[in-house]
C-alpha cells in the first residue's frame, strides 16, 4: 500500500459559540497496490462538540465556515453584521412582519342605495353600509309591509299615529319610513356603535327626524329583558319591527321572549322578517298572524289584533 508522505489527517479546531468545529484538511488520495489500481478519495467531514475555552476569533471562524461552504449564522451565536443590518432594515421598512394596517380590519364605508318610499320624507336617500354585515330590509318588502299595516289599521293612505319599536334597526330604514308615514315616535335598538354614529344618526339628521327618535345602543335580548328600564312606563308599542341578521338569532327563543314582553299590547302590530325553512307560530302572545308572504328567499310575517284582520278584508 502506497501512502503519501504527508500526514493523512490533521484536524483543525475552531471554537464556534458553544461548539468546537473540527474539519478535515483538503481531500488526499490513497492508492492501494500498484499505481494503476483503484483510487479512493477521502471526503472532508465536520464534527461538532460542546467545549468551553478559547478558539479562533469570530471573523476567523466566519471565514473558515464560509470556506467550507457553510452558513456561519447557523453555527455562530452572533449573526453577521450584514445580516443584522438587513434585519434592522426590514424592521424599519416594515418588511418581514405584518404591519398594523394588515392586522386590522379594512375601514367600513357607506353608500346611498336606500330611500324613503312614502310620506313626508319620500324619495330621500339613506345611507347603508357596504358589504353584508348590515342587511337592510329590501324595498319591495318594506313597501308591502307598510301597505299591509296601513290597510289593517283602516287607513290605507298612512299609518295610525302611534309609537314604533325598531328592533335590529341597522340603517334605521324601517323606523324612518314609519315616522315619514305618520308615527309620532320611533325607538331604534342597534348594538353596533359604528352603525349608530355613521349610518343611523346621519340618516335621522338628513330626514329631519332626529327629534322623533330614541336610540338604544344595546343588544336586543338585553333590551327585551329590561324593557321597562329603557322605555319607562309608557306601556306597549303600537308597532314593532323585527329584522334580525338571519343566521345570528334563534327565532323560537326571540319570538317567545317578545310575546311575553310588556312591549306587546292587545292592539299592537308585530312585523317579522325571517328566512326560508324557519317555522313561525300562528300567534305572538295575544296577537294572531294576519299575513305571511314570501319574497324570494325572504319571508314576512305580520301579527296583529283580531279586529285588524276584518278591517284589512273590508278595504
Amino acid at each position: 500500500m502506497a501512502v503519501s508522505s504527508s500526514p493523512m489527517y490533521s484536524p483543525l479546531h475552531a471554537n464556534a459559540g458553544n461548539f468546537d468545529l473540527c474539519f478535515s484538511p483538503p481531500p488526499r488520495l490513497l492508492r492501494l497496490g500498484s499505481t494503476s489500481g483503484p483510487t479512493i478519495r477521502r471526503t472532508e467531514f465536520l464534527v461538532l462538540a460542546r467545549k468551553s475555552g478559547g478558539g479562533l476569533a469570530s471573523e476567523d471562524k466566519r471565514e473558515l465556515l464560509e470556506r467550507y461552504g457553510l452558513d456561519p449564522d447557523e453555527f455562530l451565536s452572533d449573526p453577521s453584521p450584514n445580516k443584522a443590518r438587513r434585519r434592522k432594515d426590514m424592521q424599519d421598512t416594515g418588511r418581514g412582519k405584518r404591519t398594523q394596517q394588515e392586522d386590522s380590519a379594512p375601514p367600513r364605508t357607506t353608500h346611498k342605495l336606500l330611500q324613503v318610499l312614502g310620506g313626508t320624507a319620500r324619495r330621500k336617500k339613506l345611507l347603508s353600509p357596504k358589504g353584508m354585515d348590515v342587511r337592510p330590509m329590501m324595498e319591495v318588502v318594506k313597501a308591502a309591509t307598510f301597505s299591509i299595516l296601513q290597510a289593517a289599521g283602516g287607513s290605507p293612505a298612512s299609518l295610525r299615529p302611534g309609537r314604533w319599536l325598531d328592533l335590529y334597526s341597522g340603517t334605521g330604514s324601517v323606523g324612518i319610513e314609519a315616522i315619514s308615514r305618520g308615527c309620532s315616535q320611533v325607538h331604534f335598538v342597534e348594538m353596533d356603535p359604528w352603525v349608530v354614529s355613521d349610518v343611523l344618526r346621519p340618516n335621522l339628521e338628513w330626514t329631519g327626524f332626529l327629534d322623533a327618535a330614541v336610540i338604544h345602543m344595546v343588544r336586543v335580548e338585553d333590551f327585551l329583558e329590561r324593557a321597562e328600564q329603557f322605555v319607562g312606563k309608557d306601556g306597549s308599542f303600537d308597532y314593532i319591527s323585527v329584522t334580525p341578521p338571519y343566521m345570528q338569532v334563534d327565532y323560537g327563543v326571540l319570538m317567545d321572549q317578545l310575546s311575553k314582553s310588556p312591549l306587546v299590547g292587545e292592539d299592537s302590530f308585530v312585523v317579522v322578517e325571517y328566512p326560508l325553512r324557519t317555522n313561525m307560530l300562528d300567534s305572538c302572545g295575544c296577537l294572531i298572524k294576519i299575513t305571511d308572504r314570501r319574497f324570494g328567499r325572504t319571508h314576512l310575517a305580520i301579527y296583529g289584533p283580531k279586529w285588524s284582520q276584518k278591517k284589512r278584508k273590508s278595504t
